[in-house]
């Protein structure tokens, strides 16, 4: 893997930017936006504790530089911390979640592309983008509108001829993982005002469909590779749903392929962020039956000191990204995040 490091301009940044006060943020207590009436779904007490233990849990694991690992799993943080209304020097976990601004800021190169000294690909770049996008929309922030604006505009020229996206930030490869990781950025850096060309998006979601099998009703992992998988066809849900096809038959078809098939044993982890967010969008009882399930599931295998780590799914990413997606599969219902929003 390349090692990347911080350039002396994005150190003095690290140590010298101060998010600047929020202007479009609701305070802890209350959410931006109620929750649709036919969404049932709350957190009950016990809940509210798991997370609040997770969070505790999660500010211990943050290192002096501001970061819990690469961009990526540092992005899965911010978006749990942020899932609960702490936003930068706001909330009781704002001076953490401003740290871990600032080390994502400080990790974006001159192209735009947001890798730090620990290395990274396309994965960490599109989470980055996205965890920004969410700071932006729930701040104003103009210092990260700068920098989202940079990291949305290195997506945009790197889409290759089929519309997708594969590891390196060149328009070469493709494949439905990395590419999804894309649009979610572009979706949530439009919504907060920044411009995407509506084409990019488009032509994403073609190559999306082209991974769509119309025998199962899953998504593939590339056009024409094997089968389809419970984690992918969570994300292409979830793509769907942002391009504003809600209705597509794709849609119903995938959710009932879910439900076939179970949870991703292999990416347990990385499906569960995808399918909460996508059934959610749904909305009634698909909803409430999988939110249900999921907080029995994580209630019952979260540790004593509050972190989940299951080393049978995805053990190479640590407890840190097992535990940040626990908290954001739990934490749905408060939709605070602007990309969590009907």
């Amino acid at each position: 893997m390349r090692r990347l490091y911080l350039l002396p301009a994005a150190v003095a940044l690290l140590l010298t930017y101060t998010p600047t006060a929020p202007v479009a943020a609701q305070p802890p207590a209350e959410a931006p936006r109620a929750a649709p009436v036919k969404d049932r779904v709350k957190m009950d007490d016990a809940t509210k504790k798991a997370v609040a233990k997770s969070l505790r849990w999660l500010k211990d694991q943050q290192a002096a530089d501001g970061s819990w690992g690469n961009t990526a799993i540092t992005s899965f943080a911010l978006l749990s911390f942020m899932a609960n209304g702490h936003l930068p020097n706001q909330g009781e976990y704002g001076p953490e979640v401003a740290r871990g601004v600032r080390y994502l800021l400080a990790c974006t190169r001159d192209d735009g592309y947001v890798v730090g000294p620990r290395g990274g690909n396309m994965y960490c770049h599109g989470m980055a983008a996205l965890a920004l996008s969410q700071v932006y929309g729930m701040t104003g922030d103009e210092d990260v509108r700068k920098t989202l604006k940079k990291a949305i505009d290195l997506i945009v020229r790197t889409q290759n001829h089929e519309g997708g996206w594969r590891y390196d930030p060149a328009p070469t490869g493709a494949d439905i993982s990395v590419t999804i990781m894309q649009v979610m950025a572009l979706r949530g850096a439009k919504d907060g005002g920044i411009h995407v060309p509506d084409r990019t998006i488009a032509e994403a979601v073609r190559y999306i469909n082209r991974c769509y099998d119309r025998r199962t009703g899953g998504y593939r992992y590339q056009p024409f590779s094997s089968g389809p998988g419970y984690a992918r066809t969570a994300a292409g849900v979830c793509v769907l749903q942002l391009s504003g096809d809600f209705d597509a038959d794709e849609i119903k078809k995938a959710v009932e392929y879910m439900e076939r098939t179970g949870e991703d044993r292999q990416h347990y982890w990385y499906g569960e962020y995808y399918a909460a967010h996508a059934l959610n969008q749904i909305g009634g009882e698909q909803w409430e039956a999988y939110y249900n399930r999921m907080r029995t599931q994580l209630l019952g295998s979260q540790r004593p000191s509050g972190e989940w780590y299951d080393s049978r799914r995805e053990a190479a990413y640590g407890p840190v990204y097992q535990t940040a997606i626990a908290v954001l599969v739990l934490s749905v219902p408060t939709h605070y995040l602007p990309i969590y929003q009907k």
